[in-house]
């Protein structure tokens, strides 16, 4: 196209381009007429069918004028160039004559039909980067999107659903490259907005799985199955479900098959995928050529006789770019380490959060290098043992970003050769440079690379026309990356703005800025985030101060809301306001968050400006929102439970109002670290009665994720109604911090809080709650086999539940005493009992209790020898423990599941079960999962012949 060559966009809003910039068509009839032409290009259009697509049955007496009339402003819009789109008279009607291309739907259409072609030619790797050229000239999810017409509508359907097919190939295509943790994140947001469509969540699966995050895949499969049952009544197709048993098998034709060549035959033979966990690198990279010689030489050394990694170290001061100049090199030496590359962010300097453990780092290296959990130990020595012993005899590329010290990287070192290891941190780390890693330190771009990295971010050759200016600007920011990139980021988005007055008010910042003023070289590093920070409207300010108040990773826009005390709309608008000015990011749609330093300085500016009070309330309205909105999300997920009593919320803090008890899982999902980091942080900042509350309302929600998460709230918990001297609360929280301690194995921990929890409650004559304490305490008994003490608690708890008139206790204790006559041999008394627990829970609605005493029922079924009758049972309970989103709940189940299987003798069904609830027991680190190993290693191996043992009780 020429100069000033005309464009017509049409994969979002309507616009028509000149030289690249859209004009405006501010009338909605010329608009969606230049849309029905574009339907048409270079083909005649009736003036009737026109009249019709506008107006429908009912035109106006004037439609043949009004219509020459939008005719003609269409045709001053559209002269330009000579060869450019001309509208024309023609017969009764009219034709708009253009190129092809000069329509993006048509460009998008053949682009695709190439990256299609070259798809089909097995050639992945360009086919998906075709087909990303073609998604990238969407301006939104929908084309025509502002346009009424009959045939525009029919047009845009099969456009959008063109866009869509495209955007699977295209994702299908990358994870074949071997690039599946740059699509993870963007299939979790088709799959919400498109989630019915089962080909995304099949890439999601396989995506997850292939990134080494196989549980997440196996709840991947568990979200869709409970939504099609919901919405449809359906199960998922036959593909997916062999694509979750081939996750659950570990099946190693779901690996990425890589072409190689078969050194003695010269054929294609295929290797397992291996993992790249490398982020992306920095778009406009600049300088640092040193550090990369430096890095380089590290590959051409000879190994040393050790025998141990060759490893480096990039220090420096915060925002210098030791993660940018890790990454880029990272990614330049990629080909060289064909075994894999690994990366962790160590958040060894997070300002709110915990730094990731060395267990945790290892264990997420273990799983992206494919082993299976039942193989990884929960001794850190062991783990780091089998991590070195995968990587020996490979070439592994291992970054390790943001350490803290050297007992942190220790247990990730591998211990060969031929491996190497980059790592990332604020300070030296002399123990890792004593055992021969090179150090290779940062200071500030020096005056020519900065020149360089202004000119790359600010284009149209503004740092040519004001070279001085651009010298100033980098001499203010001292090189410093970060600095560099938000002025940078602010002269780009400000084109009217010179660059000699960006400088300016860089050095003239520094004078009212001396009440932040710090020997650390970060001071001048300030002086660009006040500029930043100043050119904000004064509410955006405040909020952007009081943000430092939140404790989580990130923050969505109610959250925010409540930190501000405004109103929703109000909020999302500030947060616009900060994102566009670099002090905030948007890593997901709808959260945000804060880089580091800027955290840090928003609390130092909250601390200089907002005074003591105006922090504590902006505490107390997050935690005011987080505790409201939980306590609701609870209830709708279990009614049924026990409630406890808030205070009114305050005025301008509204909880986010959820439909119904899927929507409350997936926000307690979506919000889980923010809510367990706020009872944390509750109990911090003394808001005590927050935190206790707070805690007791993610009961469901902690049921469903690892027993050693749950263990440290409650403890928190626990230690603030201590505080309080709340003995109601003492009481329920020892319930259920025994429960912790029960599952984790800590037997007589849970059974000293229960005697507490006894002793409140009869202290205080809350006999429900003593209740709940009796069948708590007959659940531990059965744990430890002694039956007669378990049917006596259960016994107690009934008796109480009756005379408070607490039904769904009635319940709980009915199904306790017919479990513990079940553990006795007693199956007869079990199974009366049991019914009537389970005809109870039915007509109170209890799903949770239903799911349990199904359960029990199916056991005692199973002890009957009535295995046919057990195994509908379990299925009855499975069904609702799914769509309850319960996995442990499942895990128990799936075992007395592969119990009946497998006395029914059918072993291999028995097999997959087991695996599947060994799967989510290692997940939540459950104290059963050794009994399911057990069981498991007493079968016969898959494929052997098998004998008449395959019918008898499998025994932990």
């Amino acid at each position: 196209m020429s100069a000033n060559a005309q464009e017509f966009r049409v994969l979002g809003s309507l616009q028509l381009a000149v030289n690249g910039r859209a004009a405006a068509l501010d009338a909605a009839k010329p608009r969606t007429l230049l849309a029905l032409f574009l339907l048409n290009l270079n083909r005649p259009v009736g003036q009737d069918w026109l009249i019709d697509q506008l107006w429908g049955e009912h035109p106006p007496k004037t439609a043949d004028a009004t219509l020459r009339s939008y005719v003609y402003q269409l045709r001053k819009r559209l002269r330009g160039d000579e060869g450019g789109p001309v509208l024309r008279g023609r017969n009764k009607g009219y034709v708009l004559e253009a190129a092809d291309e000069a329509v993006d739907a048509h460009r998008f259409e053949v682009i695709a039909a190439k990256g299609r072609q070259a798809l089909q030619g097995n050639r992945p790797g360009e086919g998906g980067a075709m087909l990303r050229e073609g998604l990238g000239l969407w301006r939104g999810a929908a084309s025509f999107a502002d346009i009424d017409a009959p045939a525009v509508r029919d047009k845009a359907r099969l456009l959008d659903e063109l866009r869509l097919e495209v955007l699977e190939r295209c994702l299908a295509a990358e994870l074949e490259s071997g690039m599946p943790t740059t699509t993870i994140a963007e299939l979790e947001a088709l799959t919400v907005a498109h989630p019915l469509r089962e080909g995304l969540w099949r890439l999601l699966m396989l995506g997850l799985y292939r990134a080494g995050r196989q549980a997440e895949a196996l709840s991947a499969h568990q979200r869709l199955y409970r939504l099609l049952d919901a919405e449809l009544g359906i199960k998922p197709s036959p593909p997916l479900e062999e694509l979750h048993q081939q996750i659950l098998r570990y099946d190693p034709r779901l690996r990425l098959a890589v072409p190689d060549r078969d050194p003695a035959g010269g054929g294609v033979v295929s290797r397992p995928t291996v993992p790249r966990q490398l982020p992306s690198s920095a778009a406009h990279f600049t300088g640092r050529v040193a550090q990369l010689s430096a890095l380089d030489r590290l590959l051409a050394a000879p190994a040393e006789s050790t025998g141990a990694a060759t490893a480096a170290v990039i220090t420096g001061a915060a925002g210098i770019g030791k993660t940018a100049l890790a990454v880029h090199w990272a990614h330049r030496v990629a080909d060289r380490f064909p075994d894999g590359q690994l990366y962790v962010n160590l958040r060894g300097f997070d300002p709110v959060g915990q730094p990731v453990t060395p267990g945790e780092a290892v264990r997420g290296f273990l799983e992206a290098l494919h082993t299976p959990p039942n193989q990884i130990s929960s001794d850190l020595d062991a783990q780091a043992a089998l991590y070195r012993s995968l990587l020996a005899d490979k070439r592994v590329l291992v970054v390790l970003d943001n350490a803290r010290d050297f007992d942190q990287v220790r247990p990730l070192l591998p211990g060969t050769a031929s491996d190497l290891v980059l790592v990332t941190s604020r300070n030296s780390i002399s123990g890792l440079i004593a055992h021969g890693a090179r150090p290779i330190a940062l200071v500030g771009l020096d005056p020519e690379e900065a020149a360089r990295f202004l000119e790359r971010r600010i284009q149209d050759g503004r740092t040519a026309a004001e070279p001085e200016a651009a010298e100033r600007i980098a001499e203010a920011c001292e090189g410093l990356p970060l600095a560099l990139a938000i002025v940078a980021a602010r002269a780009a988005t400000r084109p009217d703005f010179s660059l000699t007055s960006l400088a300016a008010a860089l050095h003239d910042a520094r004078d009212r800025l001396d009440v932040l003023a710090d020997p650390d070289p970060a001071i001048d590093l300030r002086t660009v985030f006040s500029w930043s920070y100043q050119a904000l409207t004064a509410d955006a300010a405040r909020l952007f101060r009081l943000l430092s108040t939140h404790p989580g990773p990130d923050i969505t826009q109610a959250a925010a809301a409540a930190v501000a005390g405004t109103t929703a709309s109000a909020g999302s608008r500030l947060l616009v306001e900060l994102t566009r000015g670099n002090l905030l990011t948007e890593p997901t749609p709808g959260r945000f968050a804060f880089h580091d330093l800027l955290r840090a300085y928003s609390a130092e500016l909250a601390d200089a400006v907002d005074t003591c009070s105006d922090r504590k309330e902006a505490t107390r309205r997050l935690l005011d929102f987080y505790l409201h909105t939980a306590h609701a999300a609870s209830r709708l997920v279990d009614p049924n439970r026990d409630p406890i009593r808030l205070s009114t919320a305050p005025s301008g803090v509204p909880p986010v109002r959820l439909a119904d008890g899927r929507a409350a899982m997936v926000w307690f999902a979506s919000e889980g670290a923010a809510l367990t980091a706020a009872v944390h942080h509750a109990a911090e900042h003394g808001f005590d009665t927050h935190c206790w509350q707070l805690a007791y309302t993610l009961r469901d929600h902690l049921d469903r994720g690892p027993w050693e998460d749950q263990t440290a709230v409650w403890q928190t918990a626990m230690k603030a109604a201590r505080t309080l001297g709340d003995s109601d609360a003492e009481a329920r929280l020892s319930r259920l911090l025994a429960e912790a301690y029960s599952q984790l194995g800590r037997t007589e921990d849970a059974r000293a809080l229960l005697d507490r929890s006894l002793a409140l409650c009869r202290h205080s004559n809350d006999r429900v709650s003593e209740a709940h304490a009796h069948l708590m305490h007959g659940r531990l008994w059965t744990r430890q086999g002694r039956n007669a003490e378990a049917l006596e608690s259960a016994q107690r708890a009934l008796d109480l539940y009756r005379a408070t008139g607490h039904r769904v206790g009635q319940a709980n204790a009915l199904n306790g005493i017919g479990w513990a006559h079940s553990q006795s041999g007693d199956h007869r008394k079990a199974l009366a009992y049991c019914e009537e627990a389970v005809a109870l829970l039915e007509a109170i609605g209890d799903r949770h209790g239903q799911a349990a005493a199904l359960d029990s029922l199916g056991y005692t079924h199973h002890c009957l020898g009535r295995q046919s009758e057990a195994i509908a049972f379990y299925q009855r309970a499975l069904a609702l423990y799914r769509d309850l989103g319960h996995s442990q709940g499942e895990a128990t189940t799936f075992v007395n599941l592969a119990d009946a299987q497998h006395a029914n003798g059918d072993s291999a069904a028995a097999r997959r079960t087991w695996r599947r609830a060994l799967a989510i027991l290692e997940h939540v680190g459950h104290a059963d999962a050794e009994k399911v190993r057990a069981k498991l290693g007493a079968l016969h191996p898959p494929g052997s012949s098998g004998t008449d043992e395959d019918s008898q009780p499998v025994k932990a």
